[in-house]
């Protein structure tokens, strides 16, 4: 039996969410109109729109009467702590960039007593970065990852600019890595040494330390990461999911 085409609407739906993930449509920036692109894949205008419409409805997009579609996000958020920093700074016109401090991978009982129960007896590969925005020091990220899902990372997979330098792209396209839940703890804290040196700020200065674990669909940790933030953390509800602002 021959098998069925997939339905035009999907077929359009899969070939702009491939464009939004290779960075064609820049995050903040417009999509085309629905008369272009239907007229680029040659379907009916309101066919166009129900491929418009899943990708507003996953958190890529964002429509506004009068305005279009605007790139809103490459990595939608499940929950608060899982959405894009990246993505955040770009929409706001502003400028990210990474510093890759280390890559590291040993036993749970040498990366401290800052780790979750569930990881204490696995192999961890630990990456930290220091999160910056227009070459200023936002944010020290350290974040565990089981060593058996992630047994070949190396330097050239965290990239420092662009769209891909995202750790939640760089998990899901790069390693394959999937979750479907995240908790999250937000606290105060002084700077540690270590950290107040990459931030440039005095030891002990009032911190906010945001702390996320995610989880797959079989309720196993897939990474926990700890984030060392100078300034305050703000956040927009949106329907079922928090985006950060």
């Amino acid at each position: 039996m021959e098998a069925r085409a997939a339905p035009k609407y999907k077929v359009a739906y899969g070939a702009l969410l491939s464009r939004l993930v290779s960075g064609r449509y820049p995050i903040g920036g417009r999509l085309p109109t629905e008369d272009e692109l239907a007229r680029t894949f040659d379907i009916s205008r309101v066919t166009i729109r129900r491929s418009l419409d899943m990708l507003v409805n996953e958190g890529f997009l964002e429509r506004r009467q009068g305005s279009g579609y605007t790139v809103l996000s490459l990595s939608p958020p499940s929950s608060m702590c899982l959405s894009s920093f990246t993505d955040a700074m770009l929409r706001a016109g502003r400028e990210p960039s990474s510093k890759l401090i280390r890559i590291s991978t040993q036993e749970a009982e040498g990366h401290g007593e800052e780790l979750i129960e569930e990881l204490r007896h696995e192999r961890l590969t630990c990456i930290e970065r220091l999160r910056l925005v227009d070459d200023e020091p936002q944010m020290l990220v350290r974040t565990w990852v089981p060593a058996r899902l992630m047994p070949s990372a190396a330097p050239e997979d965290f990239p420092n600019t662009g769209h891909e330098q995202s750790i939640l792209r760089i998990f899901k396209q790069r390693f394959g890595l999937e979750w479907n839940a995240a908790c999250e703890d937000i606290s105060p804290a002084g700077a540690p040494k270590d950290v107040a040196k990459y931030l440039l700020i005095e030891p002990g200065t009032p911190l906010l330390v945001q702390a996320c674990t995610a989880f797959d669909e079989d309720g196993g940790v897939v990474f926990y990461e700890q984030v060392f933030r100078v300034g305050k953390v703000s956040f927009n509800l949106t329907g079922a999911t928090r985006q950060a602002r």
